[in-house]
Protein backbone atom coordinates (compact mmCIF):
# COMPACT_ATOMS: atom_id res chain seq x y z
CA UNK A 1 0.00 0.00 0.00
CA UNK A 2 1.84 3.08 -1.26
CA UNK A 3 2.23 5.56 1.60
CA UNK A 4 0.09 9.11 2.10
CA UNK A 5 2.29 11.97 0.44
CA UNK A 6 2.42 14.88 2.54
CA UNK A 7 -0.37 17.80 2.25
CA UNK A 8 1.51 20.20 -0.45
CA UNK A 9 2.41 22.92 1.72
CA UNK A 10 2.12 26.93 0.20
CA UNK A 11 4.91 28.46 -1.71
CA UNK A 12 5.12 30.60 0.77
CA UNK A 13 6.81 28.32 3.41
CA UNK A 14 9.75 27.87 1.57
CA UNK A 15 10.08 31.33 0.85
CA UNK A 16 13.99 32.06 1.74
CA UNK A 17 14.98 34.66 3.98
CA UNK A 18 15.81 37.61 1.97
CA UNK A 19 12.69 37.60 0.15
CA UNK A 20 10.57 37.87 3.47
CA UNK A 21 12.60 40.54 5.16
CA UNK A 22 12.23 42.28 1.83
CA UNK A 23 8.50 41.89 1.99
CA UNK A 24 8.13 42.52 5.70
CA UNK A 25 10.26 45.90 4.97
CA UNK A 26 7.03 47.50 3.46
CA UNK A 27 4.85 46.17 6.09
CA UNK A 28 3.43 48.30 9.14
CA UNK A 29 3.70 47.07 12.56
CA UNK A 30 0.63 45.56 13.02
CA UNK A 31 1.14 43.42 9.85
CA UNK A 32 4.32 42.46 11.12
CA UNK A 33 3.18 41.14 14.82
CA UNK A 34 0.45 39.31 12.65
CA UNK A 35 2.79 37.71 10.60
CA UNK A 36 5.65 36.47 13.37
CA UNK A 37 3.01 34.61 14.60
CA UNK A 38 2.40 32.50 11.34
CA UNK A 39 5.23 30.02 11.95
CA UNK A 40 8.87 29.70 13.37
CA UNK A 41 10.50 30.74 9.97
CA UNK A 42 8.70 34.10 9.70
CA UNK A 43 9.18 34.63 13.49
CA UNK A 44 13.06 34.04 12.95
CA UNK A 45 13.02 36.21 9.69
CA UNK A 46 11.04 39.23 11.59
CA UNK A 47 13.88 39.45 14.20
CA UNK A 48 15.90 40.50 11.29
CA UNK A 49 18.31 43.56 12.26
CA UNK A 50 17.22 45.05 8.98
CA UNK A 51 13.74 45.41 9.40
CA UNK A 52 14.68 48.13 12.64
CA UNK A 53 16.81 50.19 11.25
CA UNK A 54 14.65 52.82 10.92
CA UNK A 55 11.82 54.27 13.53
CA UNK A 56 9.17 57.08 13.44
CA UNK A 57 7.51 57.58 16.84
CA UNK A 58 4.76 60.08 16.36
CA UNK A 59 2.95 61.79 19.44
CA UNK A 60 -0.63 63.02 18.78
CA UNK A 61 -2.30 65.81 20.98
CA UNK A 62 -6.01 63.84 20.73
CA UNK A 63 -4.59 60.90 19.80
CA UNK A 64 -7.84 58.40 18.41
CA UNK A 65 -7.49 54.86 19.33
CA UNK A 66 -6.02 53.88 16.39
CA UNK A 67 -3.01 56.50 16.91
CA UNK A 68 -2.67 55.33 20.58
CA UNK A 69 -2.30 52.01 19.13
CA UNK A 70 0.56 53.22 16.67
CA UNK A 71 2.12 55.08 19.38
CA UNK A 72 2.50 52.14 21.74
CA UNK A 73 3.53 49.88 19.70
CA UNK A 74 6.69 52.15 18.12
CA UNK A 75 7.43 52.15 21.66
CA UNK A 76 7.23 49.11 22.28
CA UNK A 77 9.56 47.84 19.12
CA UNK A 78 11.66 50.73 19.83
CA UNK A 79 12.42 48.78 23.34
CA UNK A 80 12.43 45.14 21.71
CA UNK A 81 15.20 46.32 18.97
CA UNK A 82 16.10 49.38 19.94
CA UNK A 83 19.53 47.41 19.65
CA UNK A 84 19.17 47.55 15.64
CA UNK A 85 18.14 51.60 15.22
CA UNK A 86 19.92 53.84 12.84
CA UNK A 87 17.43 56.81 12.66
CA UNK A 88 15.15 57.95 14.81
CA UNK A 89 12.65 60.59 13.82
CA UNK A 90 10.57 62.00 16.57
CA UNK A 91 7.14 63.95 15.35
CA UNK A 92 4.85 65.67 17.37
CA UNK A 93 1.42 66.50 15.96
CA UNK A 94 -0.18 69.85 16.78
CA UNK A 95 0.91 69.89 21.02
CA UNK A 96 -1.60 71.60 22.83
CA UNK A 97 -1.37 71.15 26.52
CA UNK A 98 0.74 71.06 29.08
CA UNK A 99 -0.61 67.28 29.62
CA UNK A 100 0.58 66.35 26.36
CA UNK A 101 4.22 68.25 27.20
CA UNK A 102 4.79 66.09 30.60
CA UNK A 103 3.85 62.69 29.03
CA UNK A 104 6.18 63.42 25.77
CA UNK A 105 8.89 64.18 28.45
CA UNK A 106 8.29 60.83 30.29
CA UNK A 107 8.27 59.05 27.47
CA UNK A 108 10.90 60.54 25.87
CA UNK A 109 13.09 60.14 28.84
CA UNK A 110 12.41 56.10 28.81
CA UNK A 111 12.88 55.98 24.91
CA UNK A 112 16.47 58.08 26.00
CA UNK A 113 17.36 56.20 28.52
CA UNK A 114 16.51 52.56 26.73
CA UNK A 115 18.89 53.60 23.68
CA UNK A 116 21.57 54.62 25.56
CA UNK A 117 21.88 51.74 27.41
CA UNK A 118 21.67 49.19 24.20
CA UNK A 119 22.11 51.27 20.73
CA UNK A 120 25.20 51.34 19.50
CA UNK A 121 24.75 52.22 15.89
CA UNK A 122 22.37 55.37 15.89
CA UNK A 123 23.17 57.58 12.94
CA UNK A 124 20.63 59.64 12.62
CA UNK A 125 17.97 61.61 15.23
CA UNK A 126 15.39 63.95 14.08
CA UNK A 127 13.09 65.98 16.45
CA UNK A 128 11.00 68.51 14.68
CA UNK A 129 9.14 71.85 15.90
CA UNK A 130 9.23 71.22 19.95
CA UNK A 131 8.55 74.53 20.07
CA UNK A 132 9.81 75.02 23.31
CA UNK A 133 9.30 78.36 24.20
CA UNK A 134 5.46 77.78 24.17
CA UNK A 135 3.14 78.42 27.41
CA UNK A 136 2.47 74.74 27.55
CA UNK A 137 5.69 73.88 28.25
CA UNK A 138 6.00 74.34 32.27
CA UNK A 139 9.57 75.47 32.89
CA UNK A 140 10.18 71.81 35.13
CA UNK A 141 9.35 69.65 32.04
CA UNK A 142 11.19 72.02 29.46
CA UNK A 143 14.25 71.56 31.50
CA UNK A 144 13.97 68.06 32.20
CA UNK A 145 13.88 66.86 28.83
CA UNK A 146 16.90 69.34 27.72
CA UNK A 147 18.61 67.26 30.13
CA UNK A 148 17.34 64.03 29.29
CA UNK A 149 17.98 65.06 25.91
CA UNK A 150 21.77 66.21 26.04
CA UNK A 151 22.54 63.18 28.33
CA UNK A 152 21.56 61.25 25.35
CA UNK A 153 23.40 63.12 22.30
CA UNK A 154 26.87 63.16 24.78
CA UNK A 155 26.02 59.19 24.74
CA UNK A 156 25.40 59.17 20.58
CA UNK A 157 27.35 61.71 19.88
CA UNK A 158 31.03 59.55 18.42
CA UNK A 159 28.56 57.75 15.75
CA UNK A 160 25.83 60.50 15.56
CA UNK A 161 25.92 61.69 11.46
CA UNK A 162 22.60 63.85 11.16
CA UNK A 163 20.67 65.55 13.51
CA UNK A 164 17.51 67.40 13.17
CA UNK A 165 16.17 70.26 15.81
CA UNK A 166 14.23 72.36 13.53
CA UNK A 167 11.68 74.17 15.39
CA UNK A 168 13.23 73.80 19.32
CA UNK A 169 12.57 76.91 20.09
CA UNK A 170 15.77 77.06 22.87
CA UNK A 171 17.54 80.20 24.43
CA UNK A 172 20.97 80.86 23.37
CA UNK A 173 22.07 79.35 27.07
CA UNK A 174 19.87 76.18 26.00
CA UNK A 175 21.04 75.63 22.46
CA UNK A 176 24.56 75.87 22.69
CA UNK A 177 24.56 73.28 25.20
CA UNK A 178 22.74 70.85 23.54
CA UNK A 179 25.53 71.53 20.48
CA UNK A 180 28.24 71.22 22.87
CA UNK A 181 26.82 67.98 24.36
CA UNK A 182 27.48 66.62 20.54
CA UNK A 183 31.80 67.37 21.25
CA UNK A 184 31.81 66.36 24.73
CA UNK A 185 33.90 63.28 24.28
CA UNK A 186 36.18 64.63 21.79
CA UNK A 187 35.69 68.13 21.95
CA UNK A 188 34.97 67.80 17.88
CA UNK A 189 32.16 66.71 16.45
CA UNK A 190 32.05 64.52 13.59
CA UNK A 191 28.45 65.29 12.43
CA UNK A 192 27.92 65.75 8.25
CA UNK A 193 24.40 67.10 8.36
CA UNK A 194 22.75 69.75 11.16
CA UNK A 195 19.47 71.12 10.67
CA UNK A 196 19.03 74.10 12.93
CA UNK A 197 16.77 76.09 11.53
CA UNK A 198 14.43 77.85 14.11
CA UNK A 199 16.69 76.36 16.45
CA UNK A 200 16.64 79.45 18.65
CA UNK A 201 13.55 81.51 19.69
CA UNK A 202 12.69 84.49 17.99
CA UNK A 203 14.45 88.00 18.17
CA UNK A 204 17.83 86.17 19.07
CA UNK A 205 20.77 87.83 17.78
CA UNK A 206 22.87 84.01 18.13
CA UNK A 207 24.86 86.29 15.39
CA UNK A 208 26.67 87.85 18.08
CA UNK A 209 27.23 85.45 20.51
CA UNK A 210 30.36 83.92 21.68
CA UNK A 211 29.07 81.01 22.87
CA UNK A 212 27.46 80.39 19.46
CA UNK A 213 30.90 80.58 17.79
CA UNK A 214 32.13 78.23 20.53
CA UNK A 215 29.98 75.97 20.08
CA UNK A 216 30.05 76.02 15.95
CA UNK A 217 33.64 75.77 16.09
CA UNK A 218 33.68 72.04 17.20
CA UNK A 219 31.82 70.97 13.98
CA UNK A 220 34.81 70.03 11.73
CA UNK A 221 33.16 67.61 9.05
CA UNK A 222 29.68 69.64 7.81
CA UNK A 223 28.69 68.43 4.94
CA UNK A 224 24.71 70.36 4.93
CA UNK A 225 24.24 72.91 7.64
CA UNK A 226 20.68 74.35 7.82
CA UNK A 227 20.05 77.67 10.03
CA UNK A 228 18.50 80.64 10.22
CA UNK A 229 20.04 84.02 8.90
CA UNK A 230 19.91 85.56 12.85
CA UNK A 231 23.13 83.06 13.12
CA UNK A 232 25.56 84.62 10.01
CA UNK A 233 28.53 86.78 11.22
CA UNK A 234 32.02 87.22 9.79
CA UNK A 235 33.17 85.40 13.04
CA UNK A 236 30.43 82.22 11.54
CA UNK A 237 32.08 82.11 8.18
CA UNK A 238 35.33 82.13 9.29
CA UNK A 239 34.73 79.06 11.68
CA UNK A 240 33.27 77.32 8.77
CA UNK A 241 36.08 78.00 6.64
CA UNK A 242 38.65 76.66 9.10
CA UNK A 243 36.89 73.74 10.23
CA UNK A 244 35.08 72.61 7.67
CA UNK A 245 35.62 74.10 4.25
CA UNK A 246 36.89 70.38 2.90
CA UNK A 247 34.02 68.88 3.34
CA UNK A 248 31.20 71.66 3.40
CA UNK A 249 28.83 71.37 0.54
CA UNK A 250 25.07 73.42 1.31
CA UNK A 251 24.57 75.90 3.54
CA UNK A 252 20.88 76.12 3.74
CA UNK A 253 19.32 79.80 5.35
CA UNK A 254 16.19 80.77 6.08
CA UNK A 255 15.41 84.81 7.38
CA UNK A 256 12.80 85.94 8.27
CA UNK A 257 11.40 89.03 9.00
CA UNK A 258 10.62 88.81 13.07
CA UNK A 259 14.40 87.39 13.67
CA UNK A 260 17.73 89.52 13.12
CA UNK A 261 18.77 90.28 10.01
CA UNK A 262 20.12 93.48 9.85
CA UNK A 263 24.10 92.68 10.95
CA UNK A 264 26.98 94.10 8.82
CA UNK A 265 28.55 90.46 6.69
CA UNK A 266 31.32 91.74 4.47
CA UNK A 267 31.60 89.73 1.09
CA UNK A 268 35.45 89.30 1.74
CA UNK A 269 34.33 86.38 4.47
CA UNK A 270 31.81 85.22 2.11
CA UNK A 271 34.15 85.25 -0.56
CA UNK A 272 37.10 83.68 1.60
CA UNK A 273 34.70 80.60 2.25
CA UNK A 274 33.44 79.80 -1.38
CA UNK A 275 36.73 79.84 -2.16
CA UNK A 276 38.04 77.46 -0.02
CA UNK A 277 34.93 75.35 -0.24
CA UNK A 278 34.54 75.58 -4.39
CA UNK A 279 31.42 73.25 -4.54
CA UNK A 280 29.71 75.31 -2.19
CA UNK A 281 25.53 76.06 -3.07
CA UNK A 282 24.03 78.51 -0.84
CA UNK A 283 19.90 78.41 -0.96
CA UNK A 284 18.27 81.33 0.65
CA UNK A 285 14.37 81.01 2.14
CA UNK A 286 12.98 84.37 2.86
CA UNK A 287 9.71 85.03 5.01
CA UNK A 288 8.13 88.38 4.81
CA UNK A 289 11.01 90.00 3.61
CA UNK A 290 10.70 92.12 0.54
CA UNK A 291 12.35 95.67 0.93
CA UNK A 292 15.24 95.82 -1.77
CA UNK A 293 17.50 97.61 1.36
CA UNK A 294 17.19 95.15 3.28
CA UNK A 295 17.66 92.19 0.61
CA UNK A 296 20.58 93.79 -0.66
CA UNK A 297 22.43 93.77 2.39
CA UNK A 298 21.80 90.08 2.82
CA UNK A 299 22.07 88.95 -0.90
CA UNK A 300 25.90 90.34 -1.22
CA UNK A 301 27.94 89.12 -5.11
CA UNK A 302 30.42 86.71 -3.16
CA UNK A 303 28.03 84.43 -1.98
CA UNK A 304 27.55 81.09 -4.12
CA UNK A 305 24.03 81.34 -4.34
CA UNK A 306 21.81 77.96 -5.91
CA UNK A 307 18.38 78.83 -5.16
CA UNK A 308 15.82 81.87 -3.85
CA UNK A 309 12.67 81.31 -2.59
CA UNK A 310 10.80 84.80 -1.78
CA UNK A 311 7.86 84.66 0.05
CA UNK A 312 5.87 88.00 0.73
CA UNK A 313 2.26 86.89 -0.15
CA UNK A 314 1.21 89.35 2.34
CA UNK A 315 2.57 92.60 1.17
CA UNK A 316 0.60 94.48 -0.87
CA UNK A 317 2.09 98.29 -0.24
CA UNK A 318 2.32 100.19 -2.76
CA UNK A 319 5.35 102.03 -1.77
CA UNK A 320 7.57 99.21 -1.91
CA UNK A 321 8.64 97.73 -4.89
CA UNK A 322 10.18 94.39 -5.73
CA UNK A 323 11.52 95.90 -9.76
CA UNK A 324 14.88 96.49 -8.21
CA UNK A 325 15.27 93.05 -6.47
CA UNK A 326 14.33 91.83 -9.67
CA UNK A 327 16.64 94.06 -11.83
CA UNK A 328 19.75 94.69 -10.12
CA UNK A 329 19.67 92.13 -6.93
CA UNK A 330 19.45 88.84 -8.54
CA UNK A 331 20.54 89.41 -11.43
CA UNK A 332 24.15 89.09 -10.00
CA UNK A 333 23.38 85.34 -9.73
CA UNK A 334 23.11 84.82 -13.24
CA UNK A 335 25.73 82.38 -13.46
CA UNK A 336 24.70 80.43 -10.79
CA UNK A 337 21.57 80.69 -9.93
CA UNK A 338 19.52 77.60 -10.41
CA UNK A 339 16.06 77.43 -8.65
CA UNK A 340 13.67 80.38 -7.96
CA UNK A 341 10.65 80.63 -6.04
CA UNK A 342 8.78 83.59 -5.68
CA UNK A 343 5.18 84.02 -4.00
CA UNK A 344 3.96 87.78 -4.26
CA UNK A 345 0.61 90.07 -3.42
CA UNK A 346 2.37 92.36 -5.98
CA UNK A 347 -1.09 94.03 -7.03
CA UNK A 348 0.04 97.72 -7.74
CA UNK A 349 3.07 96.74 -9.65
CA UNK A 350 3.46 94.20 -12.89
CA UNK A 351 6.25 92.33 -13.22
CA UNK A 352 5.95 90.14 -16.65
CA UNK A 353 8.90 91.89 -18.10
CA UNK A 354 11.64 92.13 -15.17
CA UNK A 355 11.05 88.73 -14.69
CA UNK A 356 11.22 87.18 -18.06
CA UNK A 357 14.29 89.12 -18.51
CA UNK A 358 15.88 87.54 -15.19
CA UNK A 359 14.85 83.92 -16.16
CA UNK A 360 16.70 84.60 -20.05
CA UNK A 361 19.40 86.02 -17.68
CA UNK A 362 19.60 82.89 -15.84
CA UNK A 363 21.40 79.87 -17.92
CA UNK A 364 21.48 77.54 -15.56
CA UNK A 365 17.74 78.16 -13.89
CA UNK A 366 16.22 74.84 -14.54
CA UNK A 367 13.24 75.32 -11.62
CA UNK A 368 10.61 78.73 -11.57
CA UNK A 369 7.39 78.41 -8.97
CA UNK A 370 5.66 82.12 -9.33
CA UNK A 371 2.56 82.86 -7.60
CA UNK A 372 1.86 86.65 -8.15
CA UNK A 373 0.11 88.97 -10.65
CA UNK A 374 1.01 88.36 -13.90
CA UNK A 375 -0.67 87.86 -17.61
CA UNK A 376 -1.21 84.92 -19.33
CA UNK A 377 1.05 86.27 -21.88
CA UNK A 378 3.91 85.77 -19.66
CA UNK A 379 3.44 82.07 -19.75
CA UNK A 380 3.11 81.93 -23.76
CA UNK A 381 6.46 84.18 -24.08
CA UNK A 382 8.29 81.84 -21.27
CA UNK A 383 7.13 78.69 -23.59
CA UNK A 384 8.33 80.41 -26.58
CA UNK A 385 11.83 81.25 -25.25
CA UNK A 386 12.19 77.58 -23.75
CA UNK A 387 11.02 76.58 -26.86
CA UNK A 388 13.72 78.25 -28.69
CA UNK A 389 16.51 76.90 -26.73
CA UNK A 390 17.47 80.44 -24.98
CA UNK A 391 16.22 78.99 -21.21
CA UNK A 392 17.23 75.63 -19.63
CA UNK A 393 13.78 75.25 -17.48
CA UNK A 394 12.55 71.76 -16.58
CA UNK A 395 10.25 72.94 -13.91
CA UNK A 396 7.73 75.35 -14.17
CA UNK A 397 4.88 76.19 -11.71
CA UNK A 398 3.10 79.64 -11.78
CA UNK A 399 -0.07 80.69 -10.24
CA UNK A 400 -1.26 83.76 -11.73
CA UNK A 401 -3.50 86.01 -9.36
CA UNK A 402 -6.42 87.56 -11.28
CA UNK A 403 -9.54 89.58 -10.46
CA UNK A 404 -12.48 86.55 -10.30
CA UNK A 405 -14.20 88.34 -13.13
CA UNK A 406 -11.42 87.51 -15.48
CA UNK A 407 -10.94 84.18 -14.75
CA UNK A 408 -13.21 82.18 -17.43
CA UNK A 409 -11.02 84.55 -19.77
CA UNK A 410 -7.82 83.66 -18.65
CA UNK A 411 -8.60 80.12 -18.04
CA UNK A 412 -9.30 79.66 -22.10
CA UNK A 413 -6.07 81.45 -22.65
CA UNK A 414 -4.08 78.78 -20.73
CA UNK A 415 -5.52 76.08 -22.48
CA UNK A 416 -4.88 77.79 -25.68
CA UNK A 417 -1.52 77.97 -24.82
CA UNK A 418 -0.94 74.74 -23.44
CA UNK A 419 -1.99 73.00 -26.44
CA UNK A 420 0.06 75.06 -28.89
CA UNK A 421 2.88 73.75 -26.68
CA UNK A 422 1.62 70.36 -25.76
CA UNK A 423 4.58 68.42 -27.13
CA UNK A 424 7.51 70.29 -25.53
CA UNK A 425 5.29 70.69 -21.92
CA UNK A 426 4.33 66.54 -22.39
CA UNK A 427 8.29 66.26 -23.26
CA UNK A 428 10.57 68.17 -21.13
CA UNK A 429 8.66 70.22 -19.13
CA UNK A 430 7.36 69.70 -14.98
CA UNK A 431 4.71 72.11 -15.71
CA UNK A 432 1.59 73.24 -13.70
CA UNK A 433 0.09 76.87 -14.35
CA UNK A 434 -3.32 77.85 -12.86
CA UNK A 435 -5.30 80.96 -12.45
CA UNK A 436 -6.58 82.11 -8.97
CA UNK A 437 -8.72 84.38 -8.14
CA UNK A 438 -8.40 86.89 -5.54
CA UNK A 439 -11.57 87.60 -4.62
Amino acid sequence: MEEESEPNQSPWAHLPDVCLRRIFHWSNDRDRSHAALVCRNWNWAMHSGSLWKSRTITFYSRPSREETWELQSALWYVRKFGKYLEHLDIKLQNPYSRAFTRTFQVKMRGVFSHLSKHNHCLRSLSIEYLGLDRLMWKNVVRAQFLKNLSAFLKRMNKRLDYLNLKGARVTLEEGCELLNSLSCSTNISSLSEINIEDFFSLHLPAHSSALFHQAMSKFHNLVILTFNYNCISDELLDILREHSAHSLRTLNIKCHSQDPHEQVVWGISWANLAKRAPTLSVNFFFERIIRHDHLSKILLVEIPVSSINLRSYNFSDPEVTLRPTLTSLLPAYCHVLQQLTLELNNDHERLDNELLQLVLSCQRLFFLEVWAFLSVTFVERLLQNRADGKCSLTTLKVRIYTAPQETKKEERLLHDIYRRFKFLIDSELHYFVVVYSMS
